[in-house]
């Protein structure tokens, strides 16, 4: 496993937009499974107006997400300071009931996604449209050919992919550009290990999905004292490692708690020293 340094706190997505590398995930301002709109609107609301006005400048989210609330959602809070913050969403999956997620890539339905999320979101364009999955039951080729259109009708900026193998991107690749991936990836699960690496080299963000899973037993002990050492919390020493771990990761933590936000955008202050990076990755 290779290791950038984190000096740089800003990524170019496609090359092209500046984001901060610690962005903020709202899929927790739905309810519970992921269903329904946020229990409580205007602190919500105000989860997102304090991450925008700490510096955050990239915002993730998808019509699946209530369906279809945490849109409105984040338009309602921040459609104002669209000039100065990225929207990401996704589409590509639908929601027969909590914490149901069932992949859809047929051409129409992903024309669907793409026109809801715009009218949702009050924009004219989307800055980064990722497909939630690959369906497995339709060829991504066909699944992407309405996010190439709207690509050239100017309605997307950028695209992503989510939960994928670098033999999937390069698929992707040949029918559209891609500028960012979407994976589950943490301290504890590296399963993507060879994605990072791979859209490392070629300037993909690797946008971590599930960045805060608590440490298996056999690392609780170690975490714990290099946490102590940098006087932080145990999930800022997760993300303060994903930070290090490579110069393209855009980070996404998620909370419904501003003392949680506050605490998470903390990480990106936080530089690993390469021994303390070193002893995290060997576990």
């Amino acid at each position: 496993m290779k290791s950038n340094s984190n000096s740089k706190d800003t990524f170019l997505l496609g090359g092209q937009i500046e984001v901060n590398r610690m962005g903020y995930g709202a899929m927790q301002l739905t309810g519970k499974g992921v269903w329904g709109d946020a229990p409580d609107r205007d602190s919500a609301k105000q989860i997102l107006n304090a991450a925008v006005d700490a510096g955050v400048n990239f915002i993730d989210t998808a019509d699946s997400y209530g369906p279809h609330t945490c849109e409105v959602l984040i338009q309602e809070a921040l459609g104002s300071r669209y000039d100065g913050i990225v929207i990401a969403t996704k589409g590509g999956l639908t929601r027969p009931g909590p914490g149901q997620w069932t992949p859809n890539g047929r051409p129409e339905y992903i024309m669907d996604c793409i026109e809801g999320s715009l009218r949702r979101l009050k924009r004219d364009r989307i800055d980064l449209w990722q497909l939630h999955r690959i369906d497995p039951n339709v060829p991504v080729e066909e699944t992407l050919g309405p996010v190439v259109d709207a690509v050239n009708a100017g309605k997307i900026r950028f695209v992503g992919l989510s939960e994928v193998s670098v033999a999937d991107i390069e698929r992707a690749q040949k029918v559209v550009p891609i500028a960012s991936v979407q994976n589950k990836y943490n301290l504890t699960d590296r399963k993507w290990e060879e994605v990072v690496d791979y859209t490392a080299k070629r300037n993909i963000a690797f946008i971590p999905w599930f960045p805060l899973a608590s440490a298996p037993d056999k690392m609780k002990n170690m975490v714990e004292s290099i946490a102590k050492k940098h006087d932080a919390t145990i999930a800022q020493i997760a993300l303060a490692w994903l930070l290090k771990r490579s110069s393209n990761m855009v980070a996404i933590p998620g909370t419904g708690s501003l003392q949680h936000l506050r605490e998470n955008l903390v990480a990106a202050e936080i530089d690993l020293p390469k021994e303390d990076f070193a002893a995290l990755s060997a576990s």
